[in-house]
């Protein structure tokens, strides 16, 4: 009967017509290729039933293994822990995806409902004293149980799991511990939904074509569909949505409109209106102090960085610290030359932030003669896809099939099927590049399904590539820049890292690695897009189908230090402040300008550059998970930058045998042994630092 109540209420919170239970897609057998998701059918007002019931059935899953009469053992508890709440995984793991790239008011209404109930869940299970009891029963015997390094991996993960998730506390504490996460999931939520709206909001439109001087004209017919798409018929639009505003700040000769949209971007959540983030993250990094405080951590950086590969602030700091130096004496350089550009055109101006894309363009060209939308016609996206797809063909043998057949959410979104060599199934990879919207800036991977072994049966990943790329414009297909083709194959080493993870356990299989080490697997693809063996198999002209030709391939190789002072201060800044919100001792909510000028001010960031992300925009860590870790994309990158560099000492970047080898110890392996004993198994000794230094051009 309670059940059925709660049903009842959940359903009336929507309009009349809502279906039972029984027609609820989420809670059937998906009757589909590949149990993919039957996205035609899903509808807004099945998620929060489907919540619901599923976290029901899990805790009835739960209740099993604790109730169960048998003595604990690896299976009866920690493998059917891992094996619980299959339906809860699948419900979230869908609507995590529609929330992040088909976003609406009503999606917006189930967050606010469903994030909470999720929080309180989640602590349920993790506070929940029978259940560990068995966890520490299994835990404390483990050194005669014989398991694998996989099974102690995922063993010690649980224990830690009950540990980190407040088991031992107090009661009292406990239930402050509940509020705390409870608060923090709907103060996030509300950070990132602000960004959306407010990066969404702006619209610099135009309507004197003199204003669109030093503009290409697949730039202007760009601007030009979205103001068709946006009501302005006959005028353009540009918007702080990157794929608009960099190339605008890149190629604008209109100071004053470079100004204007930079200003939009950088202000973000930080306007004093209703989507002003500077409380709600002052409120989460005092909360986050509290609950660190409370399981007896100093800083919420020491809660995080215990678990990942960098241990604790000093050594993030330290590393930081070592690359701080000569990035900003770099940067200052490249200043100092665009400010005699500046001078030289008689410009009595001194160079601004807004300023550093048109002049760093200026510089390039006179330097190497190489502009940026003379290689456009050689990256178009279908031919950039084919690139990445044929990399992974030519390093592991697998392949790529198109599958019409696979209902997908989005017309954009196209559909594949990856298989072995040997033509057997691997998984499914749906790609969604371009911008709506709907969809929330930047690029990302995730899995609708992950990979992992049950009764034996390997069940296989249902993995998603998303992006905002450069949009076709009129007869023009989409033509995208060089670093949103390092993007694409970035998150494509994510994809590759879910679909040829070969572990038994769902929790510790693909990307549930630290946060420091899963960086690495995307960010190697990297090195790959640009090489000179691996570009001309796809950079090939829209037009005429020729590809590349050497000399922009060697303008293109010259020039890949260039601007790398600015492109690695804009970073660190970003990383050295999540860590300064980070490493706060007192739970007291903060001026969060004040902090943040505070916090530059102390690593002498130059005014010409800001952080890459602005506290008050910073999604990945007051709007995602990547508290205290954004600095992993730096410290992946000098296993990134060791990584790649056996391949070319190895004479061949395609080597298939040190492929092979990276495929077991690194994508096959997710978290079922320590990430530098895998990395060591792979490399044969640990990074070091120097190739790092080098490909940036820092040493």
């Amino acid at each position: 009967m309670k059940r059925i109540t709660m049903l009842v209420l959940a359903f009336g919170l929507f309009a009349a017509g809502c279906e039972t239970s029984e027609t609820n897609p989420f809670l059937t057998k998906w009757d589909t290729p590949f149990g993919t998701p039957p996205f035609e059918q899903i509808k807004t007002e099945h998620y929060l039933p489907a919540f619901e019931e599923s976290i029901e059935k899990h805790n009835a899953e739960i209740d099993s293994i604790v109730n169960n009469k048998e003595e604990a053992t690896f299976e009866n508890t920690i493998a059917a822990l891992d094996n619980s709440g299959v339906q809860l995984d699948r419900v979230r793991r869908v609507f995590s995806s529609m929330k992040s790239s088909m976003n609406n008011d009503q999606m917006q209404k189930i967050s606010k409902k469903v994030t909470p109930m999720l929080a309180k869940h989640k602590d349920d299970v993790n506070l929940n004293e029978g259940l560990f009891k068995r966890v520490n029963s299994v835990y404390e015997k483990k050194d005669d149980l014989n398991l694998t390094t996989e099974q102690n991996k995922l063993l010690d993960k649980y224990y830690k799991q009950f540990i980190r998730g407040g088991i031992n506390l107090e009661p009292e504490l406990k239930e402050e511990f509940r509020k705390i996460n409870e608060n923090l999931s709907v103060l996030q939520l509300q950070f990132g939904e602000n960004i959306l709206k407010e990066t969404n909001k702006f619209e610099l439109v135009i309507d004197n074509k003199d204003d669109l001087e030093g503009l290409s004209e697949t730039q202007i017919a760009g601007a030009a569909e979205t103001a068709k798409e946006k009501g302005y018929e006959g005028k353009w639009v540009f918007t702080i949505h990157k794929p608009s505003m960099i190339p605008f700040l890149q190629y604008s000769t209109k100071r004053d409109l470079r100004e204007k949209i930079y200003k939009a971007y950088f202000m973000k959540g930080d306007n004093d209106d209703s989507f002003d983030n500077k409380k709600i993250l002052a409120k989460m990094a005092a909360l986050r102090v509290k609950r660190a405080n409370i399981l007896g951590y100093d800083t919420h950086a020491h809660y995080v960085l215990e678990e990942q590969m960098a241990g604790s602030p000093d050594n993030v700091y330290d590393l930081l610290n070592k690359l701080w130096t000569p990035a900003l004496k770099r940067a200052k350089q490249e200043r100092k030359e665009m400010q005699q550009i500046i001078d030289s055109e008689g410009g009595k101006f001194k160079l601004e932030p807004w300023d550093w894309w048109y002049y760093a363009e200026k510089l390039k060209k006179a330097k190497y003669n190489l502009d940026e939308e003379e290689l456009r016609p050689y990256f178009k996206v279908e031919n950039v896809i084919d690139g990445v797809f044929g990399l992974a063909t030519n390093l592991w043998g697998i392949t790529f099939e198109k599958r019409d057949d696979i209902q997908k959410y989005h017309p954009d979104v196209n559909v594949f099927e990856v298989k072995e060599a040997d033509g057997s199934h691997i998984g499914i990879l749906y790609t969604d590049y371009f911008p709506r919207p709907s969809k929330r800036a930047g690029a990302w991977m995730d899995a609708l399904r992950k990979q992992h072994k049950k009764d034996g049966k390997m069940i296989s990943p249902i993995i998603y590539n998303v992006g905002n790329f450069s949009k076709p414009t009129g007869d023009k297909p989409a033509l995208i820049s060089v670093d949103e083709t390092k993007t694409l194959f970035h998150e494509f080493g994510h994809a590759l890292h879910g679909l040829l993870s070969n572990c038994t356990y769902v929790s510790i299989s693909g990307t549930e690695t630290p946060r420091d080490f899963v960086e690495f697997p995307s960010q190697v693809m990297e090195n790959w897009a640009l090489h000179p063996d691996v570009i001309t198999s796809y950079a090939k002209h829209y037009k005429t189908g020729e590809p590349i030709p050497d000399e922009l391939i060697e303008k293109i190789q010259k020039s890949s230090l260039f601007n790398q002072g600015f492109e690695t201060v804009e970073y660190l800044a970003a990383s050295f402040l999540d860590m300064d919100w980070h490493t706060m001792t007192e739970a007291k909510e903060v001026d969060a300008r004040a902090f943040e000028n505070k916090s530059m001010k102390k690593i002498g960031l130059m005014p010409e550059i800001l952080p890459r992300y602005r506290s008050t925009y910073f999604n990945h860590i007051f709007g995602g998970d990547y508290s205290s870790g954004y600095y992993s994309y730096i410290w992946s990158e000098v296993l990134d930058a060791d990584a790649f560099n056996a391949f070319v000492k190895s004479g061949n970047v395609l080597d298939k045998e040190l492929a092979s080898k990276y495929r077991k110890y690194i994508l096959a392996s997710g978290g079922t042994d320590d990430s530098m004993e895998l990395y060591k198994k792979f490399r044969g000794q640990e990074p070091t630092i120097k190739p790092l230094l080098a490909k940036r051009g820092l040493n």
